[in-house]
């Protein structure tokens, strides 16, 4: 994505759009973090359905770690104040999968119960996986692949 270490939604959608171009019932997304935000936005806008979509620590609120840091808080905050329109996202797919850490310093885990009530999500959580970077000693997740797979049957 552009400027990773700034990302704004103003920035990513438009350009997660000019890259996906066109959506089918082939097309998957596989997103983490700030990334699944992302993805939930340009696809509560997309015209056409999509096969599914994987989210890795994603979030639709965030532990006082991240907001509690005026920096954090300042990339965080577009994300967290602007609303997304699950009922529109939900039109785009029904196939959700949102794998999650029980030790993420900066996804809760109240996550979990948005994830499902909001979209429906099959939900995976992992135990220790911290916000699943390589500075967790996160390299390989097969729970991602699995729910690629499976949705894709």
């Amino acid at each position: 994505m552009p400027k990773s270490d700034e990302p704004k939604i103003k920035r990513w959608i438009p350009f997660l759009a000019k890259t996906v171009k066109k959506v089918d019932k082939d097309t998957y997304f596989v997103g983490h973090s700030i990334g699944c935000q992302t993805i939930l936005r340009y696809i509560q806008q997309a015209k056409g359905k999509v096969g599914g979509v994987v989210f890795v620590g994603g979030w639709f609120t965030l532990s006082p770690a991240v907001t509690n840091s005026k920096e954090e808080y300042a990339i965080a905050k577009p994300w967290l104040k602007t609303p997304i329109d699950c009922k529109k996202v939900k039109k785009t797919t029904k196939r959700f999968v949102a794998v999650f850490s029980n030790n993420d310093p900066y996804v809760p885990m109240k996550n979990v119960a948005m994830f499902k009530k909001r979209l429906g999500a099959k939900i995976i959580v992992e135990k220790k996986k911290g916000h699943f970077s390589g500075e967790d000693g996160v390299k390989k997740l097969p729970a991602v692949l699995k729910g690629l797979l499976k949705m894709m049957l």
